[in-house]
């Protein structure tokens, strides 16, 4: 089963995220660096949800990477926010499991093995 560490710059209170496959990196303690969110995700077979294109350029050139969601939405509120990533979230899931790096904008899905 896939497990996920979700970013701090994604909602931290949030019915989907909810749950043991899922850890957000508020509840790691401080504010971790990115290195350290890398890390982690790597030692404890993570993969990265965020918003940063830090995480999805590192997944490219680093192997093996933790893989790495990349959400690549424009502004929107959060209501918008969190309909639209819980009717993709399904193809997300399966993606993730095959794919280093999986990117989401809100008309489609594209993976990166």
């Amino acid at each position: 089963m896939v497990r996920y560490l979700i970013d701090v710059n994604l909602p931290y209170r949030f019915a989907l995220w909810a749950g043991d496959d899922f850890i957000h990196s508020r509840d790691l303690g401080e504010r971790w660096s990115d290195s350290q969110l890398w890390s982690y995700a790597r030692e404890n077979s993570l993969v990265i949800v965020s918003k940063e294109t830090d995480f999805s350029d590192r997944a490219l050139i680093s192997h093996p990477p933790p893989w790495v969601v990349h959400i690549r939405y424009g502004n929107m509120k959060m209501r918008d926010f969190h309909g639209l990533i819980g009717r993709q979230w399904p193809t997300i899931m399966a993606l993730s499991q095959k794919n280093r790096l999986v990117r989401v904008y809100d008309s489609s899905i594209e993976a990166i093995e």
